[in-house]
């Protein structure tokens, strides 16, 4: 019974699903912007929010938490002095999802999840 467990499992494995699931979130960072599906846009959000609130910080011991996260080193790079600086001031709520349509080969929602 899955009673009270919230995290999505996108029909995959745990190790597939979180490597999946990272290398979403790096590239969100690196590009900004990416087209995907709607379930795996609100399953990565969350990723995306808590890797730049650990840049905001700032410091090594934020920089070695996001290594472990994100596989890309460019991602963390640029989280770190790009990103970090640009949401100093931001509360929250560093991303947006756009609505696209359906997929044309099986009608799944499509998202563009995109940095504010």
């Amino acid at each position: 019974m899955r009673h009270r467990n919230k995290n999505k499992i996108l029909d995959r494995q745990k190790g597939p699903r979180e490597l999946m699931l990272r290398n979403l979130a790096s590239s969100i960072l690196l590009y900004e912007k990416v087209k995907t599906t709607s379930a795996k846009a609100k399953a990565v959000r969350s990723l995306v929010e808590r890797s730049i609130t650990a840049a905001k910080v700032g410091n090594l011991s934020a920089r070695r938490g996001l290594i472990k996260v994100l596989l890309q080193k460019n991602a963390v790079k640029k989280a770190m002095e790009v990103l970090g600086a640009r949401y100093k001031d931001r509360q929250g709520g560093y991303t947006r999802l756009v609505k696209l349509g359906n997929r044309q080969g099986d009608g799944a929602e499509m998202v563009q999840i995109e940095l504010v």
